[in-house]
């Protein structure tokens, strides 16, 4: 069990990117019921921009970051180690149109990492909603050029500083949990929502895997935390565990946003 002695203070810093199902409303009530969770080890199976794992105030010495998607994976293996040389790549970039659907349809994998890299934060800023899957240019009149590196500069230098001693893996999240799963690790679970899994790519993760992670999360020695929405299928999926509820509005591209439930899910109470 750690105390505050085994804690450090870091920044609060915000996600690189936007990102569908980013947390941002949630994200507060999640992080307190993270830091009062007794863990040593942190470990987040699907990280994707980070929408709570960057807005912890107090962690562990031990953490880690993983998601399947390896456009994620890439952009913050290069801004933990190659940095300056991620930003010269973006120094020329401009808000375009033109520019977004040319950077759509080129293929990474004739890239080298450090232009991937760019290439998906590019579309990522600027893409409507912060869609992963079936992006489009997203248009906002009431502020500036989306893709400001006068703005972005300072952020990515916090994302930079806060991935240091951060170990980034490329897992299927079950084996992810099997490799960092002890007594002493806190698993916080963000996967895509019932119904909506293929948000984030074909193929990724599919409904079925809800079945398999709730066997899975019996079983571990660590604890875990899961928030998804509030749906029938999964409140009998997972009914052997506790459930808390959340109400707030679910909103894209800065729109009014509808009511929606979500469920904070944990094995206390087990």
């Amino acid at each position: 069990m750690p105390n505050d002695a085994q804690l450090r203070d870091v920044l609060n810093t915000q996600p690189p990117a936007a990102w569908i199902g980013g947390k941002r409303t949630l994200a507060p009530r999640l992080v307190q019921r993270i830091s009062q969770t007794p863990h040593n080890i942190y470990a987040e199976p699907f990280v994707g921009m980070g929408g709570v794992f960057f807005r912890r105030r107090r962690v562990p010495r031990t953490e880690v970051i993983n998601d399947r998607n390896g456009e994620v994976v890439n952009l913050f293996r290069i801004l933990q180690r190659h940095y300056p040389q991620f930003m010269d790549t973006l120094k020329f970039q401009i808000t375009s149109r033109k520019e977004f659907a040319r950077l759509k349809a080129c293929d990474p994998a004739t890239l080298t990492d450090l232009e991937r890299a760019a290439r998906f934060l590019y579309l990522q800023k600027l893409a409507f909603g912060g869609k992963v899957s079936g992006q489009t240019f997203g248009v906002d009149t009431s502020r500036d050029a989306r893709f400001n590196l006068n703005r972005l500069a300072p952020l990515l230098e916090d994302v930079h500083e806060r991935l240091s001693g951060v170990v980034i893996e490329n897992l299927d999240w079950a084996a992810f949990i099997d490799r960092y799963d002890r007594p002493e690790t806190l698993f916080y679970l963000d996967p895509p929502y019932f119904g909506n899994e293929d948000d984030y790519g074909k193929a990724l993760f599919g409904p079925e895997q809800f079945e398999l992670m709730a066997e899975k999360l019996s079983g571990i020695r660590g604890s875990f935390i899961v928030s998804i929405n509030d749906v029938q299928p999964i409140r009998k999926i997972f009914r052997e565990f506790t459930f808390a509820e959340a109400e707030l509005n679910y909103s894209v591209g800065g729109g009014k946003g509808t009511p929606a439930r979500e469920l904070i899910i944990t094995s206390f109470g087990r």
